[in-house]
């Protein structure tokens, strides 16, 4: 048995951090029903629908990746008929999860006062970029405007040049990952105590969360961290170097690990005693490392990699996509797996990265059609008949 499948969520989200977060709870096993407005469903399913390179049938990468173990209903929640259907699922639900703009949830009606009328167990969760109190609540977000507004952008990038977001959307990743550490950690407490509550996720603050010990640095010294590329503020030498094939990351966190490096390369210069201690070799770390790509550059990667293994240095390499998603141990933890479609065709796409040892082997469903589960929902959870769901679609609730 799945860790969650004894779990119900509500999910009413679009884009892409309220997705990855109940995306997340579904690979876990939790029933994870999309409730999206008839017609056009959410508006990730628009997203690269008609591309030809990022599409399956008309259905693009992101709702692809975003939508997996989870079923679809079509609920008109702007009509009563339909507000008091969404009522009626939230008796038998757990979670409901949004990432609205702040204060719609209430304009909706669907917020967790109103929610926990119908059900004083359900946990609500939203996703705002700067949250439901503040000053800036009522503030636009987005992935970049939160990369930018949490701190890290003015730390990214070399020394000098402009700020720069990271090149994955880690502002809405962050929103969806602290919002489902948030959900169960609500679940776990109202295992407890029996009573639901309502998670309130700020994309900025789960930013700040990220700074971590360099946000303490500042605090206490109140000096503005400055960008240093692939470097490290301490060691030295720390980032990429460019070799005959790709980027090689080293990274010598310590003395000892420097005098390896500098009796690997045989440089007389490198193992000038001045340079045995942390300090110096800080002072001195652009000489350091236009020494160290000079060497690195006359071999490939690969031929490093076998020599700082021997010489038991940290190193790696800079993968592309391409290496990253075919390395053997990526392959040999399932993070790139298979999802069946339903019409004989499979969409690969990353694994889940959370192990469970007694959930048993992961099994993954196919994106929903827009309402494809309507019925069998409003059968199986409310036990609706099949002439009270047709009375609903020909008045337009459902479809």
């Amino acid at each position: 048995m799945s860790a969650l499948s004894h779990i119900t969520i509500l999910d009413l989200t679009h884009m892409l951090s309220g997705p990855y977060s109940s995306q997340l709870l579904a690979d876990m096993g939790a029933n994870c029903i999309k409730v999206e407005p008839p017609g056009q469903g959410e508006g990730t399913r628009k997203l690269l629908a008609n591309d030809e390179m990022y599409s399956i049938d008309g259905v693009g990468a992101y709702f692809l990746t975003l939508s997996r173990n989870k079923k679809s209903v079509a609920i008109d929640l702007k009509k009563p008929e339909g507000l008091a259907l969404f009522y009626e699922l939230v008796k038998k639900a757990d979670v409901v999860i949004n990432n609205f703009g702040e204060g719609v949830p209430k304009r909706l009606g669907i917020d967790y006062e109103v929610l926990k009328q119908h059900n004083p167990r359900i946990i609500t969760c939203s996703i705002t970029g700067f949250g439901e109190t503040g000053p800036d609540r009522n503030r636009a977000a987005f992935d970049l405007v939160a990369q930018g507004m949490g701190g890290g952008m003015s730390i990214t990038g070399e020394e000098g040049a402009p700020p720069l977001r990271a090149g994955i959307p880690i502002g809405d990743l962050g929103g969806g990952l602290f919002a489902t550490i948030g959900i169960l950690a609500a679940l776990n407490q109202r295992d407890q105590n029996g009573e639901g509550q309502h998670v309130d996720i700020s994309m900025q603050d789960c930013q700040v969360s990220m700074l971590n010990y360099m946000a303490t640095m500042y605090l206490m010294s109140g000096v503005q961290p400055p960008a240093v590329g692939n470097s490290h503020f301490v060691h030295v030498p720390y980032g990429t170097f460019k070799t005959k094939t790709r980027y090689l990351i080293l990274a010598c966190m310590g003395d000892a690990f420097f005098g390896k490096l500098a009796a690997m390369f045989n440089d007389p210069e490198l193992m000038d005693p001045k340079f045995a201690t942390q300090p110096i070799r800080w002072e001195h770390r652009h000489f350091i490392n236009a020494r160290v790509q000079e060497h690195i550059e006359k071999e490939t990667c690969e031929y490093w990699l076998e020599q700082l293994k021997e010489h038991r240095i940290p190193a790696a390499p800079v993968n592309d996509f391409e290496h990253a998603l075919n390395d053997t141990q990526i392959v040999a933890r399932d993070m790139v797996v298979e999802v069946p479609l339903g019409n004989g065709k499979i969409v690969r796409q990353p694994g889940n990265p959370v192990k469970l040892s007694a959930s048993g082997e992961q099994v993954f469903t196919p994106p929903p059609a827009l309402g494809q589960h309507t019925d069998t929902v409003l059968n199986e959870l409310l036990q609706m008949s099949d002439s009270q769901i047709a009375e609903l679609r020909q008045n337009g609730v459902i479809s």
